[in-house]
Parts: C-alpha cells; sequence; structure tokens
C-alpha cells in the first residue's frame, strides 16, 4: 500500500498528538487549534504534528469543484513550521485515501506515526462518507487506545473563521477582513515576467507577474500592498484586472513599487495586500488614467503612514 509506504517514512521517535487537515491560509482558527495541540504536546511530552494534503480533498471528491489555493503548500509548511509544529506529513489526497474506512486510517497513524492523541474541530470528519465524525472518532479512541480533543472554533462577529470565509471576503476584494480572519495579510509569491511595458510610458514601472490559475485571487481592482522582495519591505499599489483602457481584455496583476528604482525581471515577489482603494476602469485618455494613477499613490501612502501609526 503506498500510503502504508509513505507514512512508515516518517517513524516519529516519541508518541505523537497530531490534528489533520488541509490548513489552507493557516488561519486565526486554525491558529487556535493548534495552540492548544501544542500546550498539550509540552504537558505530555508528546511531539507535535500535523497531516496535512497535497490537493483540497474536495476537489477530488467533487470533480467539478476547483477550490483556489489562499496559500501554497510551501507557504502553509512554512507557517506550520513558525507555530511549533514538529512533524508535518503531507500525503496525496487520493480517491482510495477518500475511500479508506476511518479504523483503517487510524491504525496506520498508530503503527507508522505513534498517535496517541487527536485534536480536531467540532465539524472534522474523516474517512469514507466522511463518517469519522467526533462521535466515531472518540468511540474509536476508546476501543484503540488514543485520546480524541475537539476545540471549538474562533468567532469573530459573529462568523466562524473559516477558509471558506476567508475566500469569500477575498472575492469580494475585503482584504483588510481578509487580514483580520486570518491573522495576517493575504499574499502571493510570484516571479516577475515581461509585460507589454506600458507602465513605464505612464510613468508608472510596473512589475508584471505571473500565477498559477489554482491561486486564490483578490477581486479585480487596486490595492494598497506592502511588496517584498529580498527580504526588503516596500509600498506598492498592486493591479488585478483587465486594464479596460487598453482593451487587450487580457488578465493581468501588476505591482508598482513606491521609490524603486532597479531591474525586476526574473525576481520572485511576494505581494502583501493591505487595502483596496477602487474598482478598476475604463479612463477616455491616458492623462485620465495618469491623474488617477497618481491619486492612488497618495493614497496608498496615507493609508500605510496611518498602519505605522497604528491608526
Amino acid at each position: 500500500m503506498q500510503l502504508e509506504k509513505h507514512l512508515a517514512s516518517f517513524s516519529p521517535p516519541r508518541e505523537t498528538i497530531l490534528s489533520i487537515g488541509v490548513f489552507d491560509s493557516v488561519h486565526l482558527g486554525h491558529q487556535h487549534l493548534l495552540s492548544y495541540l501544542l500546550r498539550q504536546a509540552q504537558q505530555r511530552n508528546l511531539l507535535s504534528g500535523v497531516i496535512t494534503f497535497d490537493r483540497h480533498p474536495q476537489t477530488v471528491l467533487l470533480s467539478q469543484t476547483q477550490l483556489p489555493w489562499l496559500t501554497t503548500l510551501e507557504d502553509r509548511t512554512i507557517l506550520l513550521h513558525k507555530l511549533g509544529i514538529e512533524l508535518i506529513v503531507v500525503l496525496p489526497f487520493t480517491l482510495s485515501l477518500a475511500q479508506m474506512s476511518v479504523r483503517c486510517f487510524i491504525q496506520l497513524l498508530k503503527k507508522h506515526l505513534k498517535m496517541c492523541s487527536l485534536v480536531i474541530g467540532p465539524d472534522f470528519a474523516l474517512g469514507k462518507g466522511r463518517q469519522g465524525d467526533a462521535t466515531r472518532l472518540q468511540a474509536l479512541g476508546q476501543e484503540m487506545g488514543f485520546t480524541v480533543e475537539v476545540v471549538p472554533p474562533v468567532v469573530l462577529d459573529g462568523i466562524v473563521v473559516s477558509s471558506t470565509a476567508i475566500r469569500e471576503a477575498l472575492a469580494c476584494g475585503d482584504v483588510t477582513r481578509v487580514e483580520k480572519l486570518a491573522g495576517r495579510p493575504f499574499s502571493l509569491i510570484s516571479e516577475v515576467v515581461p509585460g507589454a511595458g506600458r507602465g513605464k510610458t505612464l510613468g508608472f514601472p510596473t512589475a508584471n507577474l505571473e500565477v498559477k490559475p489554482e491561486q486564490a485571487l483578490p477581486e479585480d481592482g487596486i490595492y494598497v500592498t506592502i511588496t517584498e522582495i529580498n527580504q526588503e519591505l516596500l509600498p506598492s499599489v498592486t493591479n488585478i484586472g483587465v486594464r479596460p483602457t487598453f482593451g487587450d481584455g487580457k488578465h493581468t496583476i501588476e505591482v508598482y513599487l513606491l521609490d524603486y528604482q532597479g531591474e525586476l525581471y526574473g525576481e520572485k515577489l511576494r505581494i502583501n495586500f493591505i487595502d483596496r482603494i477602487r474598482d478598476e476602469r475604463r479612463f477616455d485618455s491616458v492623462e485620465e488614467l495618469k491623474a488617477q494613477l497618481r491619486k492612488d499613490v497618495e493614497q496608498a501612502q496615507l493609508i500605510l503612514a496611518k498602519r505605522i501609526k497604528g491608526e
């Protein structure tokens, strides 16, 4: 069995306390659950661990569904490690894994990962037909010798913090709400690629980004951003959209770095979205567009200055 071979390759040095999930965004709800897991690991001298997946289970179970990623697998792994998680197991999510019985899956976790405790949220379920809910897992725990601890969700403004709630806010361009739910700004990591060069002729040279189609994006519009390049944080304005003034219809992501001089082709940038300035719209002339871009930059500077002051 491929899954068993994969799990056998980890061989943790002592018993583990685990949580299982996609952990997309590693948002405040995830952080709350994993903080509990880490406290329990320390108190009980257990190894803290997370089992995550290389793709969203829904994209396998519901073939017509393509959930966009909020964070790449690499970013999720980094964020989980930063929280203090010691063991991170990435499983390929396949139909055979989805059809595995709860009992069989738990047996593999106990055998290869030395699981003695499982920490889950109240709506968690695993196994064929999602039969492994909290009640079923607790019954299995009594039988097979492991504990199951259910951690309540985090609720903000009457809404349960979840990856779904973050995707909904992002789709509306509400990046300030995304930051509130995730505990940090939404970010994109991408390499700079050649563009049409129009930004330079307008006096606002931009870096054109290429992102994978499975990457979640904010709603089209103009955003205040902070761009990280070579560990330096720079104020920026980012446009997501089709550049309607020029009418080519191609969807692009363009970043204008304020007060930056230098060549960016081939560089990898992290774009952190701070606030939304306005919708993308068509202008009647290039001069009108340039005047609006100057206003966008001024507004971005004001927003970032207030952020620095903590207002």
